[in-house]
């Protein structure tokens, strides 16, 4: 029995809380840091992960689609699989916040370690040391250059806005569009005739690939082909 249960038996204190519980269920994810679980809106707790629109830099002076690619990455590694979470705290936008866990890996931990979102030191530091890590280690959003979200998003609402992502290809920049069409897996260069036009949408399969390679093996052929 612990010291505190001791106390409470003695009727010295009031019985210790129970365990703050929270949504458990399929996991869909919404983009890298607001999931569904179980049909509840979920803000992960103590992570921040790069906006959907938001585009990152390669560190060579291109840019590419990292808020887009870290909702794909997400989306492959939680989706359907079932979570467990515990509630932190309810937003401003009455979502729950709290911190999920699949398979007894805490899901903040993963998207942070893997580079996939920041630690959100505002609320909490337990995901700093992963981070960087992750940031030493060059993983995901750290291969080159990202705002963090909190000030693109105050750069968004004071009306500042990002430059537009370069037509050109840069050696570490995930900026091939893994397009799926009549024609099959597809995937475009920038600077191909139709990479421009061609939209991403990953709800639907698409998605993007850092380099060709990693295309060919997902099953992708080049438009050109």
């Amino acid at each position: 029995m612990s010291c505190f249960a001791f106390l409470a038996f003695l009727g010295l204190c009031s019985p210790e809380p129970a365990p703050t519980t929270g949504p458990a269920g399929p996991v869909a994810v919404i983009d890298g840091d607001t999931l569904d679980v179980g049909g509840a809106r979920v803000r992960l707790h103590g992570v921040d992960a790069p906006e959907t629109a938001q585009s990152c830099g390669t560190g060579t002076g291109a840019v590419w689609a990292c808020g887009d690619w870290v909702t794909q990455e997400t989306t492959l590694r939680f989706s359907g699989r079932d979570a467990v979470c515990e509630t932190v705290d309810i937003d401003r936008y009455e979502r729950i916040v709290a911190r999920c866990a699949v398979a007894g890996a805490d899901i903040g931990e993963t998207l942070v370690s893997e580079g996939l979102a920041l630690a959100y030191v505002d609320y909490s530091e337990d995901y700093l040391d992963s981070e960087v890590e992750a940031r030493a280690a060059g993983r995901g959003i750290w291969r080159g250059e990202v705002e963090a979200p909190w000030d693109w998003r105050r750069a968004k609402r004071e009306g500042r806005s990002a430059a537009a992502p370069k037509a050109r290809v840069e050696a570490g920049g995930c900026a091939i569009k893994g397009n799926v069409s009549g024609g099959g897996r597809i995937y475009h260069m920038p600077g191909d005739p139709y990479y421009g036009r061609t939209k991403i949408d990953t709800a639907s399969g698409e998605r993007w690939f850092c380099n060709e390679a990693e295309a060919r093996r997902a099953g992708w052929r080049h438009a050109g082909s």
